[in-house]
């Protein structure tokens, strides 16, 4: 009989913000992602550099420590194109960092888009050009194959678990969300309706979010929450189940759980406590899957995502704004496409990362303030103006390129 396991992933992300990018900039600054005053909120290597301080690089060595000591703890992260380019040009301490930690074995790298983008909702084409992408990238920096794929968001449905099975992937992350689950658990391995290979994993929310966003609110009626705590809870929610699907962001510890409330000491403390127990072990998400056959069928015909409390897009897509934007970027795909103009193509894949719809959204009601934390703007509308402007520069650029013959076929 297998362990019963922990399956813990998580995502680590940064987008190129835009910076207060005005109308007056575009047709003379194709300049969209670098903010020339090293102190605002939009200069994406300061930022990179705060969280790599108070997240990546203790959390990195952490994660090391806790890997040298315990050949049985295993972790899995999804690292997008994005976050490595920064590091590649910022903190190649940290981006080197994760290499070793990729190299005990014990670290299994999760496949995405290499944008963190919403492309598989608008163009297929350009959702499977940028998988690709990031398998490349992750084979060039990490030296290894992706088999398991998450994405955006974890943004799911039955569709994309059939592109998932028909790509090859042997696995595809998704929620695990009560309306969808009803009388299920989701500490099985399932199969996704319409497919014949791969098998789904689903988030155990509650655990994960009593981590990742309840960990240090004073008025949660559990805090504080101890390892003893949390290492019950777990213990009874996989008493006669094979696994517990811990996913979250990688910033969680250090960024939004500031190191302050204790969590790098309660995650080592709490792994300590899980592995005592013989009976218990950690699995990489391919590990678990090749542990435990499925126990059932899913069907998410509705596209369901980890974010809010709604579970689903309008994060990214619920006002008028979003749609807009996303619908003004994509249609500019083809001719982008056959222009061959690296820098050009290249900036429009950097304003499809989910994190530019986000930062427009609107919806101040039990998510609010969850949004305004990670906006770097002072209104979705301000980062609805400054993208428009940059997609307003994107276009004349492309007719730039049109008048000097760049555009083929």
């Amino acid at each position: 009989m297998s362990k019963r396991g922990i399956t813990l992933y998580m995502h680590v992300h940064q987008p190129y913000r835009v910076r207060e990018y005005s109308v007056f900039d575009a047709s003379i600054d194709h300049n969209y992602f670098t903010d020339p005053d090293p102190l605002s909120n939009h200069n994406n290597q300061k930022i990179l550099n705060k969280v790599a301080d108070k997240s990546y690089r203790p959390m990195n060595a952490l994660l090391e420590k806790l890997l040298n000591k315990h050949p049985e703890f295993k972790v899995s992260l999804s690292i997008t194109g994005t976050f490595i380019d920064q590091a590649e040009a910022w903190a190649p301490d940290v981006l080197e960092s994760f290499k070793r930690l990729v190299q005990t074995g014990q670290v299994e790298i999760v496949s995405e888009t290499y944008y963190h983008s919403l492309a598989f909702f608008y163009s297929r084409s350009e959702f499977e050009r940028q998988v690709e992408a990031h398998k490349a990238k992750v084979r060039e920096i990490f030296g290894v194959e992706t088999s398991v794929f998450r994405n955006t968001e974890l943004a799911y449905n039955d569709e994309l678990a059939k592109w998932a099975d028909g790509y090859g992937f042997k696995g595809i992350l998704a929620e695990g969300w009560d309306p969808i689950l009803g009388w299920r658990s989701p500490n099985f391995v399932y199969r996704p309706e319409g497919t014949e290979n791969i098998s789904l994993l689903l988030k155990n929310y509650k655990l994960s979010d009593d981590l990742a966003f309840r960990f240090s609110n004073r008025a949660w009626q559990e805090w504080p929450l101890t390892v003893d705590k949390y290492n019950s809870w777990v213990e009874s929610s996989i008493h006669d189940q094979p696994l517990v699907n811990l996913f979250m962001d990688y910033e969680t510890f250090g960024e939004h759980q500031w190191e302050d409330t204790g969590i790098f000491n309660f995650f080592e403390e709490f792994v300590d406590r899980w592995l005592q127990n013989p009976d218990n072990t950690f699995y990489t998400v391919s590990e678990a899957i090749d542990a435990n056959k499925p126990a059932d069928t899913i069907s998410m015909p509705q596209t369901v995502t980890w974010a809010d409390s709604e579970r689903d897009l309008t994060a990214w897509l619920g006002n008028s704004m979003q749609h807009e934007a996303m619908r003004h970027l994509y249609a500019l795909e083809a001719d982008i496409v056959r222009s061959n103009d690296g820098e050009l193509i290249e900036d429009w894949r950097k304003l499809q990362t989910s994190d530019h719809a986000y930062y427009m959204c609107t919806k101040w009601f039990t998510d609010g303030d969850v949004h305004a934390y990670f906006s770097p703007y002072n209104s979705p509308y301000d980062a609805f103006l400054y993208y428009i402007n940059a997609i307003r520069d994107i276009r004349w650029r492309l007719h730039e390129t049109h008048k000097t013959g760049g555009l083929s076929g």
